[in-house]
């Protein structure tokens, strides 16, 4: 069975993917996908650069991720540019990767699964990790680099909650319980959804 993972930033969502894998669950982590594709070597490098220009690479060849984010987050067509040079090449990546997966289960973590609408047709369910918003801001601030403006453009980026919730076929909700309660959910989730080799705790 192939399972779409999404949430909000601050949401717990890499936490829930951590927890699957144990659970037996191959993830297929398409923010993993894009950092490979905007290394040095990365394949979307070259039309980046085309697009946006040498300020936008690093002197090392890379993304340069803070100036490109503060973009992208201040201008949606700029933000339209990059998805169009990266979606083709993080989807078909991540493809390749579920197609050789041997999981019971395949986890596409995606952060924008919501906002994409291409991800819910090539997934059987989706699971949502959610928490309030003000959860996610403060534990998003605890992360080098962040300010409060920084957060609110991050998460103002994103869908809201209702529409994340209302795609969900599970939502985990993930604030004010300790890791152990949310992991079991997760081991009891996993084991309905195709994990059958773990006992549920």
């Amino acid at each position: 069975m192939r399972i779409g993972l999404t949430g909000g930033i601050g949401s717990g969502k890499s936490t829930v993917a951590g927890f699957l894998r144990e659970a037996g669950a191959a993830i297929v982590d398409t923010d993993a996908i894009s950092r490979g594709l905007t290394l040095s070597d990365g394949a979307a490098m070259p039309a980046i650069a085309r697009e946006f220009g040498a300020d936008f690479v690093a002197t090392d060849g890379a993304l340069d991720r803070d100036r490109m984010r503060a973009l992208v987050f201040s201008d949606a067509a700029a933000k339209r540019r990059l998805e169009a040079i990266l979606h083709p090449l993080i989807t078909a990546e991540a493809l390749r990767q579920a197609d050789a997966a041997t999981a019971p289960l395949v986890v596409f973590d995606v952060p924008l699964l919501v906002e994409s609408g291409r991800w819910r047709a090539r997934v059987a369910r989706v699971l949502v990790v959610d928490c309030s918003a003000d959860t996610q801001c403060q534990r998003v601030l605890q992360r080098p680099g962040w300010t409060p403006e920084r957060v609110r453009g991050a998460m103002a980026a994103q869908a809201s909650r209702e529409a994340r919730r209302a795609a969900a076929d599970a939502v985990l909700v993930n604030d004010g319980i300790a890791l152990v309660t949310l992991r079991n959910e997760v081991m009891s989730l996993a084991a309905r959804w195709g994990c059958e080799t773990i006992t549920p705790p």
